[in-house]
């Protein structure tokens, strides 16, 4: 069905017909002018997060439904990644004409299934038409006690840096979905070039099911945040991985006015995400430092916490924070140092 049949407000309709609110704090969700929102004794968090096809996603190879669920998830993650506990989102898309309401509705499928995991209310947002593809802009609203929210920077002098999961499984799972593209576009042309009929084109994605995985459907780790405060550990900083873990300790490491010692082979990376590096000839180590898109936790914590950090599962310490003018360093697996660089995802770098 074409989107003008509907227009904006059948659409709207039709996306959120049966939405029900579960939080306390949702006084009031879609359908008016603004949405009601109550937080009478804690702080409030919100942000935003804005996704362009062609930019940030590739419609060749993730479907909608897919994109919807990252596309919640990533602002979800932001939420977490202060400490807190997100609430509620706003959803908003500008589409061109090629969307069908089958399509949007496919997408906002995939946007409720990211926010009904993870407990939060879809209480508003906007459509309007595109000339230059999909854009998508969501703002997740949260909440947090004033003593809880853990900022980027709070870390210290002596403080261990550890990450959550493994890292660069995101960035292979992106380089797959590449490769995989560029062959069958390769195919079509020698087709269209030789006047024969396009063959069929099964990708090849065997034994690489997680890195796939990674790519498009990212968690925000709120399973960490529980397990530290279960521990009684509090982060003294902290943020989600997004544009790749080198960019993000610089933030730290900037923000808190401190530098770091990272140890190269304390950074943890799967087996598929090795074995897709050593395939593509690719330094597997750049690919966890500078690859983006995993939405892990980095985090500092006192020194005194080492040994019940060492005790919680898929929780790895990978270096230190030392003093400002030692610098931010790579401690290479031979012992050597190197200066830790911000390499990671730049959408507005040349």
């Amino acid at each position: 069905m074409e989107i003008s049949k509907i227009g904006e407000f059948g659409l709207i309709d039709r996306l959120t017909k049966d939405l029900k609110n579960t939080n306390d704090s949702t006084r009031y969700g879609v359908g008016d002018d603004c949405a009601v929102l109550s937080y009478p004794n804690s702080e409030v968090l919100v942000t935003t997060d804005m996704l362009m096809e062609g930019v940030h996603f590739d419609l060749t190879y993730i479907d909608l439904k897919h994109l919807g669920y990252k596309s919640a998830m990533v602002n979800i993650s932001d939420v977490v990644a202060m400490n807190g506990t997100p609430r509620q989102i706003t959803v908003s898309v500008a589409l061109g004409k090629r969307f069908t309401v089958e399509d949007m509705e496919e997408f906002f499928s995939g946007v409720r299934l990211a926010c009904e995991k993870c407990g939060v209310d879809i209480v508003g947002g906007d459509t309007t038409s595109s000339y230059t593809g999909l854009a998508i802009s969501i703002t997740c609203i949260g909440e947090a006690q004033k003593n809880d929210i853990v900022y980027r920077n709070g870390a210290h002098d002596t403080d261990l840096i550890c990450v959550s999961g493994d890292l660069g499984a995101a960035y292979m799972g992106l380089q797959l979905l590449e490769r995989e593209k560029r062959i069958y576009y390769d195919m079509v042309e020698e087709a269209k070039k030789n006047n024969k009929q396009m063959p069929d084109f099964q990708p090849d994605f065997s034994g690489k099911e997680y890195l796939l995985q990674r790519q498009l459907q990212p968690e925000a780790r709120r399973d960490i945040i529980a397990r530290l405060r279960e521990a009684g550990i509090r982060p003294t900083a902290m943020m989600d991985i997004s544009d790749g873990l080198s960019s993000e300790l610089q933030h730290i490491c900037r923000q808190s006015g401190v530098g770091c010692r990272v140890y190269e082979k304390n950074i943890p990376i799967d087996y598929q995400t090795a074995v897709m590096a050593e395939e593509l000839n690719m330094n597997v180590t750049t690919c966890a430092l500078n690859g983006g898109e995993d939405y892990e936790l980095l985090f500092t914590v006192p020194i005194g916490d080492y040994e019940k950090v060492e005790q919680l599962e898929d929780i790895r310490v990978i270096g230190h924070i030392t003093r400002k003018e030692l610098g931010t360093m790579l401690v290479s697996r031979d012992g050597q140092e190197f200066e830790l660089l911000a390499q990671g995802w730049n959408p507005l770098k040349k």
